[in-house]
């Protein structure tokens, strides 16, 4: 045994230090929890249309109509309406399975099912969320129109900060809002999502954001790192670990890619189809598995954004 008593040279009593015990604690040391952020800036009207894997949710769209000019003994046309869908396909499925000995459940101070079953829970959300965000990245519109800011380059994306030539945080927030705007997206329920460097940026003491002076009271809109419960540019916003990084932009310590968007460009369904524990048939113990079910779709690409953005 080895212990972290210190003992004098040529000192041979208890040699072994087995006077000293070993201490197990029943405070685990738990994974901190990323913030998840795909439920918050997606439409989950159709979360409880599902039951299992393959399952196909049918959205109707809203019809275009036609305005046609009038005159007087004007011969009138009648329009026949469409009834045109989006197919919102559950088509991604991820599981976690771990096993608990029987001896090591009887014989553990803690309770392995239940706090392997948290971890698990929180991994697939995990996943789901990282998921989500990378997949409306890859939906943004390019062309009529193109609501891309900025290019996915190492050295010429969207350079942020407050120097000479560099685009503060706020502007890139300002060219996404004008680019929704150019689409006609409604301004309730718009979002915006970054990494914590892109808001780290905002915190500069040259934001403007942050100056008491500036806001005129007490509460600026930004406060210890956290992103405001109010509206900055009309976004509500989001911070996470989970936000996209482009190809060659560099990785979330140096650039990253930064969304924006409307609740209703994408609809996601999402459901934790079965937890179940098995008795395992080659040794005595449980075998705990976790299913999660999950399908999105972007049923308006002009309605989400994004910049291309480092930090030098």
């Amino acid at each position: 045994m080895t212990t972290a008593v210190a003992t004098a040279s040529g000192h041979n009593n208890l040699p072994r230090g087995n006077f000293v015990p070993e201490i197990y604690s029943k405070t685990v040391l738990k994974f901190f929890r990323r913030a998840a952020v795909a439920e918050a800036i997606t439409n989950t009207d159709y979360y409880g249309e599902i039951s299992s894997y393959g399952d196909t949710v049918h959205i109707i769209k809203e019809p275009t109509i036609t305005v046609s000019d009038y005159a007087r003994g004007t011969q009138l046309n009648t329009q026949a309406l469409d009834d045109n869908e989006d197919t919102l396909l559950v088509d991604q499925a991820k599981y976690f399975q771990f096993v608990v000995d029987d001896i090591e459940s009887k014989q553990a101070h803690l309770n392995w099912e239940t706090l392997s079953t948290s971890s698990g829970a929180y991994a697939l959300k995990n996943s789901y969320d990282s998921a989500i965000l990378t997949y409306i990245s890859g939906q943004v519109s390019t062309s009529s129109p193109n609501n891309v800011y900025g290019v996915d380059h190492a050295t010429t994306s969207i350079d942020v900060g407050y120097d000479s030539g560099e685009i503060s945080p706020l502007g890139v927030m300002s060219r996404l809002s004008r680019l929704l705007d150019e689409s006609d997206i409604p301004e309730e329920g718009r979002w915006f999502v970054a990494s914590p460097l892109f808001w780290e940026v905002m915190q500069d003491e040259n934001s403007k954001l942050m100056g008491v002076d500036f806001t005129g009271d007490a509460q600026s809109k930004l406060r210890n790192g956290r992103v405001t419960d109010g509206l900055i540019r009309g976004f509500n916003c989001y911070k996470t670990n989970n936000a996209p990084v482009g190809s060659t932009v560099g990785d979330s310590t140096t650039g990253g890619v930064a969304l924006a968007g409307h609740i209703s460009s994408t609809a996601t369904v999402s459901q934790i189809a079965k937890t179940e524990v098995l008795r395992s048939q080659d040794f005595f113990g449980d075998i705990v598995r976790g299913l999660h079910l999950y399908g999105r779709k972007t049923l308006r690409t002009d309605a989400i954004a994004k910049s291309f953005y480092r930090v030098d």
